[in-house]
C-alpha cells in the first residue's frame, strides 16, 4: 500500500485514547516470562519479554518511540546485560512501529519473511494511515520509520535462549500474509498477535482495493490448528490472556461469521443487506464485545472469498 493508496476512512481523533503501554503493570505468567498487558486500551498489544540463561527475546514494541523506549528498558533491567532480540507478530504499526528504538541498542529483530516483505512493502503506507489519525497516535509516530529486520527465516526459527528455545512459527496468511506465533514450550505459552483478541470481534484489514490480504477462510484454518496444540496459556494480540479456549473462541466466532455470511450470500442476497442482518445477529450474540466496526470489515472479506 502506496501513500496515494490508503483508506480515507479515518476514526475521530477523539475517539482514540493515547495508546500508551504501561509497563508498571507488568505479569509474570511463568518462569522468566513476563507480559505488559495492554489494559483494553486500543492500538496497545500485550508485550512479552522472554529470558533463558543468555538471552532475552521481546515479542511486540509497542506504538512509536516512546513507548518502544518503555519496553526496551524494562526488557534490559529484566535482562542483566544477557542479548537482546526482538520479534514480532505482525507488521501493524502497534505491533511493529518501535522497533527502530531496539536496533538503536544492538537488538537482533528477527521476523519471517512474509512480516519482512509487508514491513517493506506496505509498512509506510500504514504509517502515514495511522498518522492520519491525528492527536496522540499521530504525535507517537513523529519520526518513526518502517523497520528493518535483521534476520529473516522461511519455515519456522528456533531461537535458543539458553536451557530455553522458543519457536517462531509463520501460520500463514489470515489477519494478514506475514502472520508469526510466538511458542514457549516448556512453558506451554502462546503468543498469537492478532490471530486472536479476547472481548472483540476480529480485526478484519479488509481496504479493497488498497489492501485485500486478509483471509477470512485461510484465518479460520490457521485458528483451527491452533487450537489442536492446546497451549496452557494464551497471549492474544489485545486483550485479556486466557487459556487455550482464547483459540477456540476466536476459531468458532470465525466459523460463525463465515456460515452466516456464506449462507445469505447463496441466497444471492446484496452485499450491503449481507452485512445489515449479519452485524445485527452478532451484536445479539456477543453485546458485551467491542469493535463493532469489524464485522462489516469480515462479511466484505468473506463474500469476497464465497466461493472463490
Amino acid at each position: 500500500m502506496t501513500d496515494e493508496q490508503i483508506p480515507h476512512e479515518m476514526p475521530d481523533p477523539g475517539q482514540l485514547p493515547d495508546p500508551v503501554v504501561q509497563v508498571a503493570g507488568v505479569q509474570e505468567i511463568a518462569s522468566d516470562l513476563l507480559v505488559i498487558p495492554n489494559h483494553g486500551v486500543g492500538l496497545v498489544p500485550n508485550i512479552g519479554i522472554i529470558g533463558g540463561s543468555r538471552a532475552v527475546l521481546v515479542v511486540e514494541t509497542g506504538l512509536g518511540t516512546a513507548n518502544a523506549e518503555q519496553v526496551l528498558a524494562l526488557a534490559s533491567e529484566v535482562a542483566k546485560g544477557r542479548r537482546l532480540y526482538l520479534t514480532t507478530t505482525h507488521f501493524h504499526p502497534e505491533h511493529a512501529f518501535g522497533a527502530h528504538m531496539f536496533a538503536d541498542h544492538a537488538t537482533t529483530y528477527v521476523v519471517n519473511r512474509a512480516q519482512s516483505d509487508d514491513l517493506k512493502a506496505k509498512g509506510p503506507g500504514y504509517l502515514e494511515m495511522f498518522r492520519g489519525f491525528g492527536g496522540p497516535v499521530a504525535e507517537r509516530l513523529a519520526g518513526v520509520r518502517a523497520p528493518t529486520p535483521d534476520v529473516v527465516y522461511d519455515d519456522g526459527y528456533d531461537l535458543d535462549l539458553g536451557g530455553r528455545t522458543v519457536r517462531l512459527r509463520p501460520t500463514g496468511r489470515g489477519h494478514t500474509k506475514g502472520d508469526q506465533v510466538v511458542e514457549v514450550p516448556d512453558a506451554g505459552v502462546l503468543f498469537t498477535g492478532d490471530l486472536a483478541e479476547t472481548g472483540q470481534f476480529a480485526i478484519f484489514p479488509w481496504f479493497p482495493p488498497y489492501d485485500m490480504d486478509v483471509s477470512g477462510v485461510r484465518w479460520l484454518a490457521v485458528m483451527d490448528r491452533l487450537a489442536a496444540t492446546g497451549p496452557r496459556a494464551v497471549v492474544p494480540g489485545h486483550g485479556e490472556l486466557g487459556g487455550p479456549q482464547v483459540l477456540t473462541d476466536v476459531r468458532d466466532y470465525l466459523r460463525e461469521l463465515r456460515d452466516e455470511t456464506w449462507r445469505r450470500r447463496d441466497s444471492a442476497m446484496g452485499e450491503a443487506e449481507i452485512v445489515a442482518e449479519v452485524r445485527a445477529l452478532l451484536i445479539e450474540r456477543h453485546p458485551e464485545w467491542v469493535g463493532r466496526e469489524w464485522i462489516e470489515r469480515g462479511v466484505g472479506c468473506l463474500c469476497a472469498e464465497h466461493a472463490a
